[in-house]
C-alpha cells in the first residue's frame, strides 16, 4: 500500500474565498513537500508559486515511473547508462467542460558508457520501459517519448 498525507490548516476568511491554497504533503518516507495550486489558476497570496502543484506533480510521477523502468530494461540489455535526463511537459486542456491533461510529452537525454543503443534500439527501450511502468498503466495521458 502506498500512501501520502495533505494538510492544510486555514489561514483566511474562508467564507469569502480568501484563504491561503498552500498546503503540504507528507510521504510514508517522512518527507513533507510544500504544496499549492497552479499560480496560473490560483495566483499567490492565496497560492504559493514556490510549491509543488498537483499537475506537476502528476507529469513528475510520469517521467520518473518511466526513468525507472528504463534504466531497468536498459540494464537487463547489457546498456550501462552513465546519466539520464528528462524535461517533461504537458499541459491542462478542456475537452466537453472538464480540465485534464491529455498529453505528456518525455523530452529524454540519455548518456551511455560503453556500447551504445542505434535509436530504433534505444526507442524500443523506451517502449518496453513505458509498457511496464505503473503510472503509465493507470493513467489515460498520452505519453510520448522525445529522444533529445
Amino acid at each position: 500500500m502506498h500512501s501520502a498525507e495533505v494538510i492544510w490548516t486555514c489561514d483566511g476568511d474562508f467564507a469569502s474565498g480568501q484563504y491561503s491554497r498552500a498546503h503540504h504533503w507528507r510521504f510514508d518516507g517522512g518527507i513533507e513537500v510544500a504544496a499549492a495550486p497552479s499560480p496560473m489558476i490560483v495566483p499567490p497570496p492565496l497560492g504559493c508559486a514556490e510549491a509543488v502543484d498537483p499537475e506537476e506533480a502528476y507529469i513528475a510521477s510520469i517521467s520518473s515511473c518511466h526513468m525507472l523502468w528504463f534504466l531497468d530494461v536498459a540494464c537487463r540489455a547489457g546498456f550501462q547508462v552513465k546519466s539520464y535526463r528528462d524535461t517533461a511537459k504537458g499541459a491542462l486542456r478542456q475537452t466537453d467542460g472538464i480540465a485534464w491533461i491529455p498529453r505528456v510529452d518525455l523530452h529524454i537525454a540519455v548518456v551511455f558508457s560503453g556500447e551504445t543503443p542505434d535509436e530504433a534500439a534505444h526507442m524500443a527501450l523506451h517502449d518496453k520501459a513505458h509498457h511496464a511502468c505503473f503510472i503509465a498503466n493507470s493513467v489515460k495521458t498520452e505519453i510520448v517519448v522525445n529522444l533529445d
